[in-house]
């Protein structure tokens, strides 16, 4: 159950003129700031949506709150590019709770230090389980799932992983075979559907 603000936090609050405080600790989304990948500050909903305590987040490097080092790897600059020109990026991806479940995540991100993107930046999380339940797959087939909802083509897909062609297929074909569709777009349906642009684009780009 999430935790609401009691009457007398809200009075304080409001009373100190501090809604910015307010708004950040009572977000209906997780919200981070990081340095360098390394967890400064978070909100209240983000400590409830991993089941960590505020302490235990604090100062932590994001990787343990990913179902492996390897995807912490392959995942941690996705947005460099995007985010060093200005733009907020956004993705889906699996992430995991303190007690050890794994669920998918829709993250949000700008950076402060365009020309360092991960230096530090501020972070959006909502929680999509409700709408799409995790199912098990391999670290490579949430990988390749992942890319080919952002539009990319097996072989992109393979430049971005660094694998070859035919092994990005074989995750492809692997993942159309479990939930037992024929198509990309029937797997989406299965597994819940990443819709839109997932680049944000400023006004005067």
């Amino acid at each position: 159950m999430e935790q609401q603000p009691c009457s007398d936090t809200l009075d304080q609050l409001f009373g100190a003129g501090d809604l910015a405080k307010l708004a950040f600790d009572f977000a209906p989304v997780g919200i981070v700031v990081t340095e360098n990948r390394v967890l400064r500050e978070c909100n209240q909903r983000f400590c409830q949506m991993f089941g960590y305590r505020h302490a235990e987040l604090v100062d932590q490097l994001f990787a343990f709150l990913y179902p492996s080092e390897e995807e912490f790897q392959n995942l941690r600059t996705r947005g460099d590019k995007l985010l060093s020109q200005g733009n907020p990026y956004w993705d889906e991806r699996v992430m995991r709770r303190k007690n050890g479940e794994l669920f998918w995540v829709r993250v949000r991100g700008h950076t402060f230090t365009p020309d360092a993107p991960l230096g530090r930046a501020v972070w959006s999380f909502a929680d999509l389980s409700s709408q799409r339940p995790y199912l098990p797959l391999t670290r490579r087939e949430r990988e390749v799932y992942s890319l080919l909802g952002e539009g990319q083509t097996s072989k992109e897909i393979a430049r971005s992983l660094n694998l070859s062609y035919r092994t990005v297929e074989v995750h492809r074909a692997r993942l159309l075979k479990k939930m037992g569709v024929n198509n990309t777009a029937s797997l989406f349906s299965s597994l819940g559907d990443i819709g839109g642009d997932h680049v944000v684009r400023s006004n005067n780009s």
